[in-house]
């Protein structure tokens, strides 16, 4: 459940920036009008978690969220789009303390969390976008273009922070009877997972997925959907962004899974013989 509760406060997160900063002077008011009940719809669905686990700051945080995202719905079906784009910024507050208080306080951990969330709701934003161009057929082509180098952006922050994350890991291991193949993996899981060891053969399943789908897969889907633009067809490239919203989606998962149900041996009176154990198999 808690897993449950970041992820959602991630995605609308995610989403509501990603709605603050498509050009509302381009696209139709159906488009605000449409995500913005999303944005209610995740954010009553995470407070609603949020009461159940007795995160009170969570709850009351994400119940405002949802209110200032149903007076959107309305501004922008009276194409009152300059306050609409302002209750989008201010869901996008809301929803962004809301992640913070989800799990660690440290600064990478807060930031890899604003950067997953922007992340989520960057690439759904896009794939929405691309899906109202049958609804808006002559809305320009570089409006989506716009949207999918955002996301780009936003992955390639993601990812340069995990790799300075994984150089800060490797440079405090301080076991020298490694070697440096296995010093490096061990500096790549504590960068995903948040832990300092091995992995069972669960983890490392998990640990290849999370790279795989959304580290590496991602950004490649992203770029086939844009370069599917220069011919052009927007709807070829909806279809790929909806693949690549179900890799960010797996891989964002499989990096909280990973991070929040592993169970970690004590790394100094057992240097040689860490292991991580998943919850299910302790």
């Amino acid at each position: 459940m808690n897993l449950l509760v970041d992820f959602l406060c991630r995605f609308s997160f995610g989403l509501a920036v990603g709605l603050c900063i498509t050009p509302a002077a381009l696209v139709p008011s159906g488009f605000f009008r449409v995500n913005t009940l999303v944005l209610l719809g995740l954010t009553t669905f995470a407070a609603l978690l949020s009461s159940t686990l007795g995160l009170n700051a969570n709850t009351w945080l994400l119940s405002i969220a949802a209110i200032v995202s149903w007076v959107g719905s309305v501004l922008w079906y009276a194409d009152r789009r300059q306050p609409g784009l302002v209750c989008c910024g201010g869901a996008a507050v809301l929803c962004a303390a809301a992640t913070a208080l989800t799990g660690e306080f440290a600064t990478a951990q807060v930031g890899v969390r604003i950067l997953s969330g922007c992340l989520i709701g960057f690439t759904v934003n896009a794939m929405l976008l691309g899906h109202w161009y049958l609804n808006a057929p002559g809305m320009r082509v570089d409006v989506l273009r716009r949207s999918i180098d955002q996301t780009l952006f936003a992955w390639g922050l993601l990812f340069f922070l995990v790799v300075a994350m994984i150089i800060w890991q490797f440079g405090n291991i301080e076991d020298s009877s490694d070697s440096l193949s296995s010093t490096f993996f061990r500096a790549v899981t504590a960068a995903t997972s948040g832990a300092n060891g091995g992995l069972d053969a669960t983890g490392v399943a998990l640990l290849w997925l999370r790279w795989l789908a959304g580290l590496i897969g991602l950004p490649i889907l992203l770029l086939m959907s844009r370069m599917t633009l220069d011919i052009p067809n927007t709807q070829s490239a909806t279809g790929i962004l909806y693949v690549a919203c179900l890799a960010v989606i797996l891989g964002e998962l499989t990096a909280q899974l990973l991070g929040m149900t592993v169970k970690v041996g004590n790394p100094v009176a057992e240097p040689a013989r860490q292991e991580i154990w998943s919850e299910g198999t302790a």
